[in-house]
């Protein structure tokens, strides 16, 4: 097996923390506080500030805040729409806040293996039922998705929420795939034990 030490993060060399503007390197910094480590998505995005901001601007707004879904569920699309789009970093770095913020150690495996067999709630199933046809056939969703997921208790919020995650994330995966990002060794084990 390769020392994985010895591959790059990504396509881009990372910046060097103190290269980069105080915004952003103390944000930089209280991630790696509080994860004992850097992601290497933070290192990528750092290389254009402005992107930095926005992309972690829209990822907050979307992420972080009370609503209908949990921030499990939330995590819980990001994991299905990014095994669907092949992100191996997203898939990695995401399921690993999922079996964090789920307390389970099997859910995000399940997830990105096949979310259908997953050991869900048919609510979730619903959600992310309706967050893969956004991420692979938004142009077909009409009201009878919405209607659904109404029948499963999500309000208009909660619709749009989950509709954006999955766009989000869309993008997010793009970049991360072009970029070669890789995922950071420390999230693999990450909520296992």
């Amino acid at each position: 097996m390769a020392d994985t030490a010895s591959f790059p993060i990504s396509r881009y060399p990372a910046p060097a923390l103190d290269s980069l503007p105080e915004d952003i390197r103390a944000r930089i910094l209280k991630v790696q506080e509080k994860s004992g480590f850097v992601p290497n998505v933070f290192l990528l995005l750092a290389r254009r500030p402005d992107e930095f901001r926005a992309f972690m601007a829209y990822h907050d707004a979307l992420m972080d805040k009370e609503g209908g879904l949990s921030k499990a569920e939330r995590e819980m699309i990001v994991v299905a729409t990014s095994a669907a789009n092949q992100c191996q970093y997203c898939v990695i770095a995401h399921g690993a806040i999922l079996r964090i913020r789920a307390r389970n150690p099997l859910i995000a495996d399940q997830v990105a293996a096949n979310y259908r067999k997953a050991d869900i709630t048919p609510r979730q199933r619903a959600m992310l039922d309706f967050a893969m046809k956004v991420a692979q056939r938004a142009e077909a969703v009409e009201e009878a998705d919405c209607a659904a997921l109404r029948g499963h208790g999500f309000g208009e919020d909660d619709i749009w929420d989950i509709a954006a995650i999955a766009a989000f994330f869309g993008m997010s995966n793009r970049l991360a795939n072009f970029a070669s990002l890789r995922p950071n060794d420390e999230f693999y084990a990450l909520g296992r034990g």
